[in-house]
């Protein structure tokens, strides 16, 4: 799949959703299947290893690291919103993220869609560091929320640009995967899934 992603659109931005996590020699490993093997732009990590597991994603040139954050799923409280040191686990990453990882290499977070008011506590933290947002669709994620809650406004957009939608929100790679995967299981799939993509990209333009 990579491999055709890359010879028929080779403009588009391969993020892999490996969720990887082990110790440094294994990471290294890890990162050359991602970034040599595949081919991909951006590949998503596990950091309850630590820094070291990090590193080798980090420290590949022109290449990004999503860092697991605050997850889109149900379960993701048991570990994500214990406190540490009077605050969340998550918040804890947001910061680290923040303050050492992103000065390594090119960072990013992962924050689900279905927890807004976590998403806007991390935007106040990392700034203008991208964050990937799983959640939308299946999961049943509101676009509008995640917009207020975690875009940000670049500061070079003119008058005239900040009055557009897309002009006036950056920050956010808003992911939606099952409404789209399994927009039909039959012969017109192909259709179906491209009209459900196209109309989560006009959901997210429109988004206010």
């Amino acid at each position: 799949i990579c491999e055709y992603i890359r010879a028929k659109f080779p403009d588009v931005v391969l993020i892999l959703d490996a969720k990887r996590g082990d110790i440094g020699d294994t990471a290294a490993l890890y990162a050359r299947e991602a970034f040599s093997r595949y081919g991909a732009d951006a590949v998503t990590v596990n950091p309850y290893l630590g820094t070291d597991s990090l590193e080798p994603f980090l420290a590949t040139p022109g290449k990004g690291t999503i860092v697991l954050c605050r997850t889109s799923n149900a379960g993701s409280s048991e570990f994500q919103s214990l406190e540490v040191d009077g605050e969340p686990v998550y918040l804890r990453v947001a910061r680290t993220a923040a303050a050492k990882w992103r000065s390594i290499g090119e960072c990013a977070l992962v924050v689900g869609a279905t927890y807004p008011e976590e998403l806007a506590r991390v935007r106040a933290i990392v700034g203008d560091m991208p964050i990937l947002v799983p959640g939308i669709g299946a999961q049943g994620g509101d676009i509008n929320a995640v917009v207020r809650a975690g875009a940000t406004s670049p500061s070079s957009a003119t008058t005239s640009q900040a009055t557009t939608p897309a002009a006036s929100r950056r920050g956010l790679i808003i992911n939606s995967s099952r409404a789209i995967l399994y927009a039909s299981d039959g012969a017109d799939f192909a259709t179906a899934a491209r009209d459900a993509a196209l109309a989560t990209r006009t959901a997210i333009n429109a988004a206010s």
